[in-house]
């Protein structure tokens, strides 16, 4: 596929002589939910750049309790520890809204890597964007009610996707780190003000403005800088 039909950013990014470095070894994969790309002290074998779809990065607490860290769109790339120079990460990595896009062999990226200042640059600048997310994402739950979070995270999902997006309440409570009843009764309210239309397993957002404006500055300046993807 020429690279200037891509949609995934990062590659639809690279400079011509750096995307050739990755381009003979990458292949185009179907990402069903919940498949998992990432596994918890694993070895990474293959990154993922989606063209669709979300995949979700997850920490565990002990005694099985999670939250999510991170969300990768046709944004970026999984494998950020790959990126900055380790082999494994203490996190999942899964996908939540199915996906396709291009897989690429771990020693594939490493020796291109290694081959091109250019390209690292690239991928470090990615892989700071998403350490941002996930800081901003930090701070958001530690000081925000639960309706403006669950707004920022389906703005930033929404970013990432087009039309309804398919989960379920206990998901979105996985991802929160929230209860289940909480997350119901958010939702209850976000449809309530018509900012959203809700039913089983499908969620679709009416009123994107009145979202944003209702978190309250939680979903914002960084989250468009980094990961609005309209503006590419």
């Amino acid at each position: 596929m020429p690279q200037s039909i891509l949609r995934n950013h990062v590659l639809k990014t690279l400079a011509p002589e750096d995307f050739s470095l990755l381009q003979p070894s990458m292949h185009r994969v179907e990402l069903p939910i919940k498949a998992r790309l990432e596994e918890p002290y694993r070895p990474i074998g293959h990154v993922y750049f989606p063209e669709m779809g979300i995949a979700s990065v997850v920490a565990t607490m002990a005694g099985g309790r999670q939250s999510e860290v991170g969300i990768i769109g046709h944004d970026g790339v999984t494998g950020i520890a790959v990126i900055l120079g380790q082999d494994r990460s203490p996190n999942e990595t899964y996908i939540q809204v199915a996906s396709n896009g291009w897989c690429l062999p771990v020693e594939t990226l490493r020796a291109a890597i290694a081959e091109s200042q250019s390209l690292r640059e690239t991928l470090l600048r990615y892989a700071h964007a998403f350490l941002v997310q996930s800081s901003r994402t930090a701070l958001v739950n530690g000081h925000s009610k639960i309706e403006e979070r669950l707004a920022r995270w389906l703005l930033m999902v929404h970013d990432r996707t087009e039309g309804k997006i398919h989960l379920t309440h206990e998901f979105l409570a996985t991802m929160l780190g929230a209860r289940r009843p909480g997350v119901t009764s958010a939702l209850q309210m976000l449809e309530y003000r018509g900012l959203i239309h809700a039913k089983r397993g499908e969620i679709t957002i009416v009123d994107r403005a009145g979202m944003i404006k209702l978190t309250h500055g939680a979903y914002g300046e960084e989250e468009q800088r980094h990961f609005g993807i309209t503006s590419d």
